[in-house]
Formats: structure tokens, sequence, C-alpha cells
């Protein structure tokens, strides 16, 4: 009983109902007016073939006198289907005709009856049951009454025709529909318990469960699909914050204490030069500082979208082309060559900055990690169209990431380098993530050189969609 009570305030099954009780009182409306119009009908058909008579009977008594018309109206009373022929003294006693008898009162009526009355005719058995008739009556110049008149049981049996097969069709619709809408309300209310479930379990805290999906295409699809999106940027927001949180914990902890330490050796030193040198230095670790939390809020911003917004058409040629002139002294001061290859008039729709951040962010990984190695030749920098999309791609020849690390190196804080002793944040490769996330587009890393396990390289390839060329 529960579940109907749930399955009633659905807005849709009480749409539902109020649309069944608008169909039936429409189709019950619709029964008596067409039962009352054909009725009318019929009537009126019935009327005009009772006015001529009378005037045919009545030209026949002009014409021939009492016996023409005495002859006229035996003749068509023994007619099939014959009307009613009456033939009445002043006083209203019959005297002749082919009905038995009339309801008492009609004789005292001129002209069309007021109302169907009740009469009985002759039959080959004897006296037939009562029927309902109208009739015509008019007075003879002798005192004579005559009726005419016509059964209305021809109307009144299509009457009840019409409006039992109109009951009928109404029933049968009627009944169809609460059978369909009782098969969709209880699919409906399945699925709602089962996103209902779903639900408790993601209040829950377990944010790997998903609405389900039926795969029909309806409004509780698109409702699922759109709310599973949301849960999937709520879970990896709540995923990177569990992350950066207890890498912070890890990661910033050395870096203050020794920003810690060299204020306090700094308040110990005397010497106006070494105590120069001891700021200097509390200065650039409080930079390297502020780097990381600003890579931090930057990551954090384009994963939430706030930039969004700030979506346009750029040419992607230029942006790589500036970044490439802007990398070359610093490649060749650390011993590397940079060799570039660029299309040209390539353009996505994107943001400038963010994109130029990510090149930034993967030429200076390129470039550090290749510097350390020995014969790691140059750093390319590759734009092509390709068939699934735009490649913008940067490869060097330093020790490479294996296959089974490239995973964790998007993480934050995430450093193969475990001994710390290379600068950077280890920031880099999640904010080019991220980047290509906002862009709809997607991050690849593989071997430059597979054959070479000590100089196989790694290659970044930021792909955009193609259909934002």
């Amino acid at each position: 009983m529960s579940r109907f009570k749930v399955l009633f305030k659905s807005t849709a099954v009480r749409l539902s109902a109020l649309y069944i009780l608008l169909f039936a009182i429409c189709a019950a409306t619709l029964v008596f007016y067409v039962t009352a119009m054909s009725e009318r009908l019929l009537t009126g058909q019935i009327r005009d073939a009772v006015r001529q008579e009378v005037e045919q009977v009545q030209r026949a008594f002009d014409t021939g006198g009492m016996n023409l018309l005495l002859r006229t109206m035996e003749r068509r009373a023994r007619q099939p289907g014959a009307n009613l022929y009456i033939i009445a003294g002043p006083s209203g006693d019959i005297l002749a005709g082919n009905v038995a008898s009339v309801q008492p009162g009609v004789f005292e009526e001129i002209g069309w009856t007021s109302a169907p009355f009740i009469y009985q005719r002759y039959t080959d058995s004897g006296v037939e049951r009562r029927h309902r008739a109208i009739a015509n009556i008019f007075v003879l110049d002798n005192g004579l009454r005559i009726l005419i008149g016509r059964d209305l049981g021809d109307p009144e049996r299509f009457r009840l025709l019409v409006r039992q097969a109109l009951m009928i069709a109404l029933a049968i619709m009627g009944l169809g529909a609460i059978i369909i809408w009782f098969a969709i309300g209880r699919n409906a209310l399945k699925r709602i318990d089962r996103m209902s479930d779903a639900s408790k379990k993601i209040m829950a805290g377990d944010l790997s469960q998903r609405l389900p999906v039926g795969g029909s295409g309806d409004e509780f699809d698109r409702l699922s699909m759109s709310l599973n999106t949301m849960l999937e940027r709520i879970e990896k927001l709540n995923e990177g914050l569990r992350q950066v949180s207890d890498n912070i914990a890890h990661d910033l902890k050395t870096p203050l204490t020794r920003l810690r330490n060299k204020a306090a050796d700094a308040l110990d030193i005397a010497d106006g030069e070494a105590r120069r040198s001891a700021l200097e230095g509390i200065i650039s670790e409080s930079d390297q500082l502020i780097r990381t939390f600003n890579a931090l809020l930057m990551i954090s911003r384009v994963e939430a979208g706030s930039v969004a917004a700030e979506m346009s058409l750029v040419e992607l040629s230029a942006i790589v082309s500036d970044s490439a002139e802007l990398y070359e002294p610093a490649a060749e001061e650390a011993g590397l060559g940079l060799s570039f290859s660029i299309e040209p008039d390539v353009e996505v729709q994107g943001n400038r900055e963010l994109i130029g951040q990510a090149i930034f962010n993967l030429l200076d990984n390129a470039i550090k990690y290749s510097s350390d190695t020995e014969g790691a030749g140059t750093v390319s920098l590759k734009l092509a169209r390709r068939p699934d999309g735009i490649c913008l791609s940067v490869a060097d020849h330093g020790p490479g990431v294996p296959a089974d690390r490239r995973d964790d190196v998007v993480k934050r804080f995430v450093r193969l380098d475990e001994s710390r002793s290379k600068p950077g944040t280890g920031l880099g490769l999640s904010l080019v993530e991220a980047v290509m996330e906002l862009h709809n587009g997607r991050l690849e890393l593989s071997d430059t050189d597979p054959d070479k396990p000590e100089q196989r390289g790694l290659t970044v390839s930021m792909i955009f969609p193609a259909k934002a060329a």
C-alpha cells in the first residue's frame, strides 16, 4: 500500500490521473450530446413526415369528404410500419383507427402534442404493450378529431444503441488507459526506488555509486545521466581534495620546516652580509611555496570550471610558436636543442592563458628531466592535425616514465624523483590534465624511444577535439 502512496505522490502519476478523469468527463458529455442530437434529429424527421401525412389527409377530406378520408386513413393504417391514425369524437372517444387506446387527455390539445404520450395498438394476438408517440391533432368541420402520430420506438432504440456503443467504447478506452497508466506508473515507481537506493548510498558517503540508466532516453535517463556527471565531478573533486590534503601535509612540511629553521638561524647571524644571504634564501623558499599554492589554486579553478566562460577562438599555432621562441634559450642553456614543427592556422575553442601555461609546464619538465641525461639531444615540440583531433606534443629523450606509473604522475604532488633533488612541485602534469579536461580533450603519455631503456624519453600529447578546430 505504501508503494501506491509513493506512486500517487508523483507529479506524472497525478497528471495522468487528472487526464483520465478529464477524458472520462469529456467522453460522458460526448455520449449524452450525441444521443440527444441524434434523438432530436430523428424526432424532427418524424415531425416532418407526420406533417406531410396531415396535409394529405386534410386534402383528401377537402376533396372527397368523409368517405375519402376514411378510405385514405384505412389504406395508410394497413401499410407496414404505418403511422398512428385515429378518428375520435368531440368528447375524445376513439371511433376508428389502428390504435386501441391512448393516454387520457391527449385529444384535449389541438396541434402537436406538448409531450410524448402513451398508447396501445392492435396486433394479431390482441393488444400490444404500451408505447410512446408524438402526434398532430386537428378538428374537422363536423367536430371529429383526427390524430396522426408516429411511434418513438425508432429514436429511442437508436438513442439506446448509440449510448451503449459509446459507453462500451468509453469503458474499453478507460480500462486501457488505467492498465497503461498502472504499467507505466509501476515501472516509474521501480526506477524511483532504484534511484532512491543509490541516493541513500551516495548520501552515506559512497560517491562511487551511480544512478541507474535504463537506456530508454526518457526524462529519468536524462536526469540520471546529468546527476551521474555531477557525481563524477564531485567524486573527482573530493578525491583531489583528499589527495591535496595528504600531499600538503607531506610535501609542504619539509619546505615549511626548512623555512622556519632558516629564519631561526638568521636571528643568530650578526654579520650583515650573511644575514642578507640568509634572508634571500628565506625569500626564495617563500616564493617556491607561493608558486606551489598558486598552482594548486589554478588547478582547483580549472577543475571547477570557473574559467569556462573565458573560452574563445584562439590560434593554437601562434601560442605554440611563442612558447617555442620563449623556451629556446632555456633549452640551449641546459645543453639541449629545441626543435619544433608547427602546422599553421590551427585554431581551437579555448582559453589562451591556460593553454599557454600547460605548454610551459610540458617544456619546463622536458628540459628539466633531459638536462641530466647524457646524450639527451633535443626536445621536440609538434603541432599537427590528426583524424582524431589536434595533437600538440612535447617529446624528450630523458629517463622517461614507466608505463605502470603514468597514471600516478598526473596526480598532485607525485614525483618520480623520490629524493626531491630537482626543483618543482609535482603539480605540472596535474594542471595540464585539468586544462585538457576543461577543453574536452585528453592527455596521453608515451615513450619517445621505447628501444632505449635508459633514454626512452617521454612524449606528452595534448589532444584537442577535432570539432573544436
